[in-house]
């Protein structure tokens, strides 16, 4: 490895974020096509301009695009390649405020930030000296530096380098990962054209402290994955002087919160390592128009995070969850009812109603018994007309998707129907169990364990950041993949996943990456001495590993 690399990474990452690339504008192409600009000026892609192409996102509004460049090793016959992704994008900058037009210039932000309230970590921090602020410099900009400079690093010396590297700088991993889901198809054709023996995919994404305190710096073999649990809640309107003759759909809403949001015991966990609770991202009525008519219909949908869990297996456990708030719902309403009738002197009787639950594969073949192909008849019709708008929302695509098929049906009890909405990221645990796995958990133990370092180095598995390693693979286990399709209306119409080359490819992952702190804060900053100088080494020592 050169040894003026780290600051040729350094000078290479502030070029990078001084690129605005806020992930769902057309502008996102801008970095992209700097990227594809600084590897046409590397003497190996000068020599093989074929080696370097675009990959356009697949049915993109913005038309924008990504970077694949791959460098062949000369020394021997080996076909084993190691594939390296990283993303373009950003979050916005409107958290910067009115310093926001330096939030993409890391050399001026910092005076700027003298000026701004801030923690007192994050002043300690920009007093040291030791960090660069940034949007993106930390999330990912000095990962894709990292890797375009060991890529040409071994490119310059390609008669030494046996066995290739195929580099993708992908974009919209901020957004729906249509960067990385383009990328994947072409990764299978190399893979059958050129023969390419993958034999682990690896990324420079963040790396962060994971408590306060934690002064401990992470490369993690495996990521987490992550899936939405949705719910479509029918209640049953009424007056608001009367309520107690309707169902309130938000009181389920929010008990199913009460029961799921923040609650440990539905976090998923592998070899001693727990992911985050679930946490809510959207909750809402569906009532159009203000009226005393309380609504008869809401939905919600959490962020669940998966070390080991499939999809199916996701599916028993919110079912499980949602008819219990259900039945609180219900046991509470009686109690108050009684309460109430008791107050004014009325006679009580206990309320009709009764928890139900039902995955949204059932609501579909309930329907279709009462409705025969009219019922993929009106999905379809619907389809056409909500894709018109290239620009719906996916999770409010599948919503209208169960909203339809259970307007068709005759049954209008309450009724709470689970669903997935998109997107989906599958978990990638590498437990050692094909020889892939065990040679990227050795190589990785042993460079950890041989690097010279002032900092403490730990190996875990599961990246906790929800990340484009995820499409490295897909799940195999029985029913997991069946189940996520049968429950996710829409997929395959309005979001694809190319689960075939997922599964194709499984490829064991990891990520190496660079150590900040506030990813997707203004205050989001780059620690420099590990990132330019500890980080690229690993990262280095890694690929060479993998491909001996």
């Amino acid at each position: 490895m050169h040894t003026d690399l780290s600051s040729k990474i350094k000078n290479l990452t502030i070029e990078l974020t001084e690129v605005p690339s806020v992930v769902g504008f057309k502008e996102e192409i801008h970095v992209v096509e700097k990227i594809h600009e600084k590897f046409q000026e590397m003497k190996y892609f000068k020599n093989n301009p074929e080696q370097l192409r675009y990959i356009d996102v697949i049915n993109d509004v913005h038309n924008r695009k990504s970077v694949l460049a791959i460098v062949k090793g000369k020394k021997g016959n080996s076909n084993k390649t190691v594939v390296l992704i990283g993303h373009t994008d950003t979050v916005g900058i409107s958290d910067y405020g009115d310093i926001k037009e330096y939030a993409t210039k890391p050399l001026e932000l910092k005076e700027r930030l003298r000026n701004v309230l801030l923690t007192e970590e994050a002043l300690k921090d920009l007093e040291s000296g030791e960090y660069l602020f940034g949007r993106g410099i930390f999330d990912m900009k000095c990962g894709v530096a990292i890797l375009m400079s060991i890529v040409e690093s071994l490119s310059d010396d390609v008669e030494n380098l046996e066995g290739n590297l195929v580099f993708a700088a992908v974009c919209d991993e901020e957004g729906n990962s249509g960067g990385m889901l383009s990328v994947v198809p072409e990764l299978v054709r190399l893979k059958r054209e050129e023969g390419f023996d993958y034999q682990a995919l690896v990324d420079t994404d963040y790396m962060a402290p994971r408590y306060e305190g934690d002064d401990s710096r992470y490369v993690y073999v495996g990521t987490v994955g992550k899936i939405m649990p949705s719910f479509y809640i029918v209640g049953s309107e009424a007056h608001g002087g009367d309520p107690f003759k309707g169902l309130d759909p938000n009181h389920i809403s929010s008990a199913i919160i009460e029961e799921i949001d923040f609650n440990t015991k539905y976090c998923d966990s592998a070899e001693g390592e727990v992911t985050v609770p679930p946490i809510s991202l959207r909750q809402q009525d569906l009532k159009p128009e203000y009226s005393v008519q309380t609504p008869r219909t809401s939905y919600l949908y959490f962020n669940f995070g998966t070390h080991s869990s499939t999809p199916n297996e996701i599916m028993e456990k919110i079912i499980d969850g949602s008819t219990l708030a259900f039945q609180k719902v219900v046991n509470s309403l009686n109690e108050e009812y009684r309460k109430y009738c008791q107050y004014n002197q009325f006679p009580y009787t206990e309320l009709p109603w009764e928890p139900r639950v039902l995955p949204y594969e059932e609501l579909y073949q309930r329907v279709k018994a009462e409705k025969g192909e009219q019922v993929d008849k009106v999905i379809e019709d619907l389809n056409k007309k909500i894709l018109l708008d290239k620009e719906v929302d996916e999770r409010v695509y599948a919503l209208k998707m169960v909203e339809a098929v259970h307007n068709m049906w005759s049954d209008k009890n309450p009724v709470v129907v689970t669903y997935f909405s998109p997107p989906y990221y599958p978990h990638i645990y590498v437990k050692g169990e094909t020889p892939l796995e065990k040679k990227l958990l050795e190589v990785v133990n042993s460079v950890v364990g041989n690097t010279e370092s002032k900092y403490d180095i730990k190996m875990k598995k599961f990246y906790p950041y929800i990340s484009d390693l995820s499409y490295g693979a897909a799940p195999r286990e029985e029913n997991a993949i069946e189940s996520l399709k049968n429950n996710m209306p829409g997929f395959g119409v309005k979001y694809e996943l190319p689960i075939e080359d997922m599964q194709d490819l499984n490829l064991p992952v990891v990520n190496i990456g660079p150590f900040g702190k506030d990813a997707h804060k203004f205050t989001e900053r780059l620690e420099e001495d590990y990132s330019f100088k500890v980080a690229p080494k690993l990262v280095y020592e890694t690929i060479i590993g993998l491909l001996k």
